[in-house]
């Protein structure tokens, strides 16, 4: 057989060739030991995260350490990193630096803002010290809002994430189709949660700010990270985001007490939170409903899609924060009958509701 005609040689068993080629551009820069990259996170996208040792002398305002982003261009797209990083970053609280960029090859060099998340050190001892940081620094993301800035959080997008719900998490998942009835009583949910969502006032919005994006630094608490995905929409999203976590869960005094802090050191920096503090929590309520039923979608795609079990036992959480939300509310409880009729006929799926 000719040369020409013989199979190309198959790469080694556990060849990584986007590592290989961040490695290749790493050297480029002269800023780190290209060799010593090792995992630094894991991730529900696509994107990954090293932490490379700099080389003596090439970083010292940058700290002994970097982080290089991996974001395949097929699947992710670096651009809104580095806007909202500009963003945030002159908002003055503690994001990433982006230190060199490779937007074709979706690779980045950013500053390291370390490997402690709050979820490491949240506490009954540390919260009110935590939280009380981390609503500081929203409110600086939300006192720096313009419009034109961000991508919209319109009716479409948040429709469609609702839509994740039925999806993935009931016909998937649960491996059940919703009657026509059931399908009006979850439209009916769906039109009074999206009502109350796009009525709220708009501002900068994280869209995952919650103790495991958020970092515990020596000084300027938090690091704020995977804030990629940035809109411009309703103002109680990031606040339910971190105090109604799916990661981490308090009870609903402190939650309210939380809620009413932030109410009041945002009123005192002028944002346009509800002038009443009920129909604030309201807001908060309904907004923190929408996202869950969100999740509970993505929760079920990583598993059912990408591979990711981990994320299923984090599902009994956001299903109680639904569940009690919803009874709250009477134009919403028709979601608790939904939820009710579900467990009923669902399969055993390896948790309990």
């Amino acid at each position: 057989m000719s040369l020409l005609s013989s199979p190309a040689p198959s790469a080694p068993a556990g060849f990584d060739a986007r590592l290989v080629q961040l490695q290749a551009w790493l050297s480029g820069l002269n800023l780190v030991e290209a060799g010593s990259a090792r995992p630094a996170s894991a991730d529900a996208s696509f994107r990954r995260y090293f932490r490379i040792d700099t080389l003596a002398g090439a970083a010292p305002a940058h700290g002994a350490t970097l982080i290089a982003m991996d974001a395949p261009p097929a699947h992710e797209n670096v651009v809104p990193f580095i806007q909202v990083a500009a963003l945030f970053g002159q908002a003055g609280v503690s994001v990433p630096k982006v230190l060199a960029q490779d937007v074709e090859q979706g690779f980045l060099l950013l500053s390291d803002l370390g490997n402690t998340t709050y979820l490491n050190l949240l506490n009954a001892d540390t919260a009110p010290v935590m939280y009380s940081a981390a609503l500081d620094a929203l409110i600086q993301i939300q006192g720096a809002s313009a419009p034109g800035q961000l991508p919209e959080y319109d009716r479409a997008l948040l429709q469609r994430e609702l839509d994740l719900f039925p999806e993935w998490y009931v016909g998937r998942h649960l491996g059940l189709t919703l009657s026509a009835e059931q399908a009006g009583q979850l439209k009916g949910v769906f039109d009074a949660l999206l009502a109350n969502n796009l009525a709220q006032q708009q501002v900068y919005v994280h869209r995952d700010y919650h103790s495991r994006n958020l970092m515990a630094l020596d000084e300027g608490n938090p690091g704020i990270l995977d804030f990629q995905d940035a809109v411009y929409g309703p103002i109680t999203y990031d606040l339910a985001s971190l105090l109604r976590d799916a990661y981490i869960q308090w009870d609903e005094e402190l939650v309210l007490d939380w809620v009413v802090r932030y109410w009041q050191k945002a009123k005192r920096a002028g944002l346009p939170v509800h002038p009443d503090i009920d129909a604030f929590y309201r807001d908060f309520e309904f907004m923190g409903l929408q996202r869950h039923l969100k999740v509970l979608g993505i929760f079920a795609r990583l598993n059912h899609r990408d591979g990711k079990p981990g994320y299923l036992g984090d599902l009994p959480v956001v299903l109680d924060y639904v569940r009690k939300t919803a009874n709250r509310y009477r134009e919403l409880k028709p979601l608790v009958r939904l939820l009710d009729a579900l467990e009923n006929k669902a399969p055993e799926v390896g948790y309990t509701f």
